[in-house]
């Protein structure tokens, strides 16, 4: 397998989506897991967690991983995860992640704005709830206590993206 290079400079944000292996839907169910993982990693390698959203079987992320290097950084996730519940679920052995993770470098504050209403839309564009504000695996709680958004914002249809977000 060819060894992929990602480019890296100190304060980048990087939007991010990783998908479970075959889409199993395991997220969700093991929030607490992924929340623990993201924590273990964050004392290893320092970075900030700008926001989020766990769907079932993928999450996205945008993260300024200021010193560390991100593939460092989602790999540290992505095997304590694994590791945690493999061990809940009494495995061994097992996938849990498909290979690597997608990412982009978020070029200006317009290009953060917009992948950050595309990860708190991400639940309603998958169908699960009609509100974001309904969905309670994301970051938008966070935003709307900071005034970020007001309670009418994305409603199913009011809201649309083009582009690649990796899934």
């Amino acid at each position: 397998m060819s060894r992929l290079r990602r480019y890296h400079t100190p304060g980048n944000w990087y939007f991010i989506t990783c998908v479970t292996y075959k889409r199993a839907p395991l997220l969700v169910t093991n929030i607490d897991l992924l929340k623990r993982a993201i924590a273990r990693t964050k004392d290893r390698l320092p970075f900030i967690l700008h926001s989020w959203v766990a769907m079932p079987d993928h999450f996205h992320a945008i993260i300024d991983s200021g010193s560390s290097d991100i593939s460092a950084i989602m790999k540290s996730i992505k095997l304590s995860f694994g590791a945690s519940l493999r061990s809940q679920s009494g495995h061994a052995s097992g996938r849990v992640w498909q290979h690597r993770f997608w990412d982009h470098i978020l070029r200006d504050d317009d290009d953060l704005n917009h992948h950050t209403d595309y990860i708190h839309f991400n639940p309603v564009k998958h169908g699960f709830v009609t509100s974001p504000f309904d969905w309670p695996h994301s970051s938008i709680h966070r935003f709307l206590e900071r005034g970020n958004y007001t309670l009418d914002w994305g409603k199913r249809g009011d809201v649309v993206f083009a582009g690649d977000f990796g899934e």
